[in-house]
Parts: C-alpha cells; structure tokens; sequence
C-alpha cells in the first residue's frame, strides 16, 4: 500500500467505516509506516480533544417545534406506504394472542391496563405540548397574572385550574389555553423559563391521590400526579431539576389558592 493510499483513508478508519479486508491491510501498512503511523497518532489525538472540548447546547422549544414541523410535512408529502401482507397481519395478531394469554392473571391484567392508559396519556400530552410550540398555538389567553388567566377557564372546562403566581421563583406565567385530550375540554396554564415553555394540564378524574411520577420521551420531561380529584401532567424540555422545583413550587402555591 502507497502512504498517498493510506492517508487517505486515514479517517475512514478512525471512524470505523472500513471493510475488513481494507482495514486490515491499512493497520499493517502502519505497523511498517512510522510516518503514516504519526499521522493516524494525530488525528485520533485532535478528534479526542475536540470531543472533550465541544460545548453541548439544548435547542429551545421553539426550533425543535420547528423542525417536528418540517419532519410532519415531509412525512405527509411521502407516498403512502403499501399495505401490510395479510399473512403479516395474521402473524402479529397472533403474537399479540400470545402477550395476551401470558398475562392472563387478573392481576397483572390489571397493571398492564394501568400502564398502557398511562402511556396513552403520556403520548396524548408530549403530542399536544408539541403542537402548542407551533405559531400561535400556545396561548388563547396572554397574561401574566393569575386573576386574568384563572377566570377565563370559567365555563370552558368543568374545573377551575391552578394558577399560582411564581415570577418571584423565575417562572413567569405566560397565559393559558384551551385543549383537547381523549376528546374533551382540558385546562392548560403556561409558564416559561428562560426561553423554555412548561405546560401544565388539569382534569378531573376519579380515584385516589397518586404521587409524582416522571418520565422522559423526546427529549422532553413529563410529570405527572393526581390529587383531590384531578390529574396533573406538566411537561418541558427544561432539566429535570429545575422543572421538580417549578412542580414542588407549584403544588405548594397552589394550595394556597384553595
């Protein structure tokens, strides 16, 4: 092997995109070569240093709804896909048989009910946190203050949602908004941090107080609770610490309100 050869493919080994064959050839040229050899020795030293070096920046709200935007439109704009083979479809119905008859105790039964609501509700709302970053979706009501927002819930949801004020805390409250979710009217209270939008939705469901529950899906944070009757889900892209003290602080103001 010619060192022009080598050095050329230099960085295709470093990033392990070569055949067998060919690496193995490359690697005994520079077990020969201590020119190539020195050059391969700084290339993986200067892609080392860089990696430690970047700094790692998360995207704000607003162009990650960009970019969903753009991958939905794209989406749509694709042929439709062809339908599935029937013998396909026999073959996941029956597999879907079998996960049903491996849970066949009422018990666990139960739990899985439990947990595919829970996801249900889990993908409605990160859907709909998403699709209120889109142009003028997020807000039907802009203010900052509790005594403007809370009342315009007043006969377009069956709850009347907190709204703690927590500017004091660097929560601002943005407004609030109108949603739907498994087909009905749900309360939505903005609030921003930075340029991070937190969503918090409220609804009336029956059952006992649950405790706080998290999850991640998407690079997003959701939070999720019940208490006296209404099911609380709060969702952002701001870290997870943060938003545990915007819910912790929620809770606590929200209290107050009763």
């Amino acid at each position: 092997m010619r060192c022009d050869d080598c050095l050329a493919q230099l960085d295709a080994l470093h990033d392990s995109e070569l055949m067998p064959v060919e690496e193995t050839a490359l690697r005994a040229h520079l077990s020969d070569c201590p020119d190539c050899a020195r050059a391969y020795d700084i290339l993986a030293r200067t892609s080392h240093l860089l990696q430690e070096g970047l700094v790692h920046y998360s995207a704000p709200d607003v162009l990650k709804a960009r970019i969903h935007g753009a991958l939905m439109r794209e989406r749509d704009a694709e042929p439709p896909v062809r339908a599935v083979a029937p013998w396909n479809r026999w073959s996941r119905l029956a597999a879907a048989g079998l996960a049903v008859a491996l849970a066949s105790s009422a018990a666990t039964f139960a739990a899985m009910r439990q947990s595919t609501a829970a996801r249900s509700a889990a993908d409605q709302v990160l859907a709909s946190h998403v699709r209120s970053l889109m142009p003028n979706h997020l807000i039907d009501v802009a203010s900052n203050d509790q005594h403007n927002v809370k009342p315009w819930f007043n006969g377009r949801v069956d709850l009347s949602p907190q709204v703690p004020a927590l500017d004091s805390s660097g929560f601002v409250l943005a407004g609030g908004r109108l949603d739907y979710l498994a087909g009905r009217p749900v309360a939505v209270v903005v609030y921003t941090r930075r340029q991070h939008v937190i969503n918090v939705y409220s609804w009336p469901e029956a059952g006992s107080d649950t405790p706080e529950v998290t999850t991640t899906a998407q690079g997003y944070h959701l939070m999720r609770w019940s208490k006296g009757g209404v099911a609380y889900w709060v969702v952002s892209d701001l870290n997870a610490g943060e938003l545990s003290q915007f819910v912790t602080l929620y809770q606590g103001r929200g209290l107050e309100q009763r």
